[in-house]
């Protein structure tokens, strides 16, 4: 009976090891995750995919608008559809562009967070990776100050939805008397500069201008320029996170290449003590 249950007490001994080497090796793992850089490529993801998604349809249903409402001669508004189309078409290289940027900043998180360098062992910088790290830097920097950039440009489609949107509540308003002063409360869209001047009929008045309020193109576009806005608003705040993690980053692989060289120089220095170490107990054999 002893050897059968020293047997079982080894094995469970053995389960338990296994089981506590699988549960350190999980935490190293979860220690090993860029936490900073992980919420900074969900919030670039996201304040890309809405920015590029919203503006998209908002754009479209910006277009059917003016076609419908302000311009309904086509070659007054050529121009703005031709520069809108062209627009989508950045979106999509923005969009692109950020999906596969987002991953290579979490994949130079993951290399340089102290917890990956304790799995995979010793650690050693190169000129190269800090160059690399420094040009991420100051691309991310470029990047965020374009993005404020486009911040401020997709509030002014918002700007402009609002004040139809205001003009049309004061339509609504039971404080407005009489047909005569609704007929007189007026929106010209031309003032904008997005439509030429000589645009028919650019300007739309009274209960006409309350019908355009309350068409589904209006409500929609106005929402998702929003939360393009807000979108455009998350990318930059993540561009800033960002940009704050690739400086600590940067810093501390500077600060490791000094430690390695001086490293290098203790090892060598000791290295040398030691053969001179042996060479004099060599000589002192010899003598005796």
């Amino acid at each position: 009976m002893k050897p059968a249950m020293e047997t079982a007490a080894e094995e469970n001994t053995e389960q338990s090891q296994e089981r506590k080497g699988c549960f350190e090796c999980c935490i190293k793992c979860l220690g090993g995750v860029p936490y900073a850089s992980l919420v900074a490529t969900i919030l670039c993801f996201s304040g890309v995919a809405l920015f590029c998604g919203c503006g998209h349809v908002a754009l479209a249903g910006t277009v059917a608008i003016l076609e419908q409402h302000f311009s309904t001669n086509t070659s007054d508004h050529a121009l703005l559809s031709e520069v809108i189309q062209l627009m989508q078409y950045v979106i999509y290289g923005i969009a692109s562009f950020f999906f596969l940027y987002g991953i290579i900043l979490l994949a130079e998180g993951f290399y340089t967070t102290s917890a990956v360098k304790e799995l995979h062992g010793e650690f050693k910088t190169t000129a190269c990776g800090r160059c690399i790290s420094g040009m991420f830097v100051f691309l991310t920097y470029v990047l965020g100050v374009a993005w404020l950039g486009v911040f401020g440009f997709s509030a002014v489609p918002v700007f402009m939805f609002y004040n139809i949107w205001s003009t049309c509540e004061v339509i609504k308003s039971p404080q407005t008397n009489g047909t005569a002063a609704v007929e007189q409360i007026c929106v010209d869209i031309r003032q904008y500069g997005i439509i030429p001047w000589n645009a028919f009929p650019g300007k739309i008045c009274g209960s006409a201008l309350e019908n355009i309020c309350n068409t589904n193109e209006f409500y929609m576009s106005y929402h998702l320029f929003i939360v393009a806005c807000a979108g455009a608003g998350a990318t930059v705040i993540a561009l800033i996170h960002f940009l704050m993690i690739l400086s600590s980053n940067w810093a501390y692989l500077k600060d490791a290449s000094k430690m390695q060289a001086y490293q290098d120089i203790k090892a060598k220095e000791e290295q040398e003590l030691q053969d001179i170490q042996s060479r004099s107990k060599e000589q002192l054999n010899s003598y005796t």
